[in-house]
């Protein structure tokens, strides 16, 4: 895919700005503040996509507000990941035919992963007729066009072409709070797992401009964020269709030179494309926090091949090995798909013993479940949900037992943390977390919240640690 197909023209960009003046003059006209609300299900990306559907709204006048009912617009930003997922959006969307009822002009939209895939997009067109825009996530930024065409024709609007996915550089921005900020630097996959569905609703891999993310990145660190997340699908890949050679630990080595107090973290990675110098790189630079999440899936190899990972239990073992010798302190974390069609118990077993192995500081358990569209949903998977709970149950207090003895060892240990928030528990009223990402519930002075301070662990336990700053 060559570049000038990916990257909108400034003309595209210059076009959905117009759409944005002509609704806020509508707003304007009906001589009241419209309230918007956009709800956010999924990953950090759909975070980030949220925050310039909020960026769009703030410049069409809107104020936000946080209940359906007090809302003349809503937006529902979905994820298709999980079953579970859909089954909340499916609720919430029934829900929202009673808020519609009480105030018929209010507009629902529908947009995310979940909205992009053609049967979900049907059963709303079919099922939920209160629903007035979907689109997915590669007509995101046509939000403005796509909500004037609402406006103007008087009929629902669907925007679910499946494409290959675009690059917008330029749309607003509304952050959540002066701490942590989201930047995309890249979007899309090309990885194709048997069992997941995010290639097929959020296009193929296409990464971001290098100056275009510095530039992000510079601002937030001058306006005094503290944690800059880079996101991506595999964040590992990027750069590959630059057709430059400049790679993800190029791009780390760029951003580590700007100045300012502030971590640098990322996700999400894949094994087939981490390497020793994305390591090398992360050790020096000090701005890059010594944290790794690096998902599995499994510690059987077979397993691996019929998720369609390109990698073994071995290079995974290698990868590893090489990060915490060249970090020590390296917090590693982990993703871990137990049951996958096929799966007997003596390979679950293996992810179990391999979990044992390497110790992970904390790792996001599944059990497998199938997304409608991916060769895994076709596969056949005899065994039942009562047995893999077993085996999900042993790899739980397998790695409970680990992440237990590992948090113990920070108690009496003094770490600089950032204070990012408070919490409803009186006895620990603040929130932290290390340089390594663990959360730490602690006393103190809420004037501290978004500044790093020292604290010192004085307790622990399996999900936590408990301090006081010092």
């Amino acid at each position: 895919m060559e570049r000038k197909n990916v990257v909108l023209t400034d003309a595209d960009m210059s076009r959905q700005r117009e759409f944005t003046e002509k609704i806020k003059e509508l707003h304007q006209q009906r001589g009241k503040t419209v309230r918007a609300l956009v709800d956010t299900f999924g990953c950090q990306q759909n975070v980030a996509d949220s925050q310039h559907i909020m960026g769009m709204l703030e410049a069409m006048g809107c104020e936000f507000v946080t209940e359906p009912a007090g809302a003349d617009i809503i937006v529902l930003n979905t994820c298709a990941i999980r079953d579970h997922a859909e089954k909340r959006v499916y609720g919430n969307l029934g829900a929202l035919t009673h808020t519609k009822k009480a105030n018929p002009e209010q507009i629902i939209c529908l947009c995310g992963c979940m909205a992009q895939r053609p049967e979900v997009a049907e059963k709303v067109r079919q099922s939920y007729r209160h629903v007035d825009l979907v689109f997915g996530p590669q007509a995101l930024w046509k939000f403005p066009e796509l909500l004037w065409q609402v406006y103007t024709r008087r009929g629902r609007v669907f925007s679910v072409e499946d494409e290959h996915g675009s690059i917008a550089e330029g749309m607003p921005v509304v952050r959540e709070g002066r701490t942590r900020a989201w930047v995309s630097i890249m979007y899309g996959c090309n990885n194709f797992c048997s069992y997941c569905i995010v290639p097929y609703v959020r296009g193929r891999e296409r990464s971001r401009d290098p100056e275009q993310i510095i530039r992000e990145v510079r601002q937030l660190a001058a306006e005094g964020y503290k944690e800059i997340t880079l996101l991506g699908q595999n964040v590992n890949s990027y750069g590959k269709d630059l057709g430059t050679g400049y790679d993800f630990a190029d791009l780390l080595s760029a951003l580590d030179e700007i100045p300012g107090d502030y971590l640098i973290r990322f996700m999400s990675s894949q094994p087939k494309d981490a390497s020793f110098k994305l390591f090398d790189t992360m050790a020096r630079c000090k701005h890059v926090a010594k944290q790794l999440h690096l998902p599995v899936q499994s510690g059987c190899d077979r397993v691996l091949r019929a998720m369609n990972r390109p990698y073994d239990k071995a290079r995974y073992l290698e990868l590893i090995t090489y990060a915490r010798k060249v970090m020590p302190e390296l917090v590693l974390t982990s993703d871990v798909i137990i049951g996958f069609p096929g799966e007997t118990e003596a390979e679950a077993m293996e992810t179990v013993a391999l979990v044992e192995q390497v110790r992970f500081d904390a790792l996001f358990t599944f059990i497998f479940s199938p997304r409608p569209g991916t060769p895994a949903a076709k596969m056949d998977d005899p065994v039942p949900r009562a047995e893999k709970q077993v085996w999900f149950d042993r790899l739980c207090d397998a790695q409970n037992k680990i992440s237990e003895e590992i948090h113990a060892q920070y108690v009496g240990r003094t770490l600089r943390c950032l204070i990012d928030g408070q919490s409803d528990d009186s006895r620990w009223p603040l929130t932290a977390r290390t340089a390594g990402g663990r959360l730490v519930h602690l006393v103190g002075d809420k004037a501290a919240i978004g500044t790093y301070r020292d604290v010192k662990i004085t307790d622990s336990n399996t999900w936590a640690l408990f301090g006081e700053m010092v």
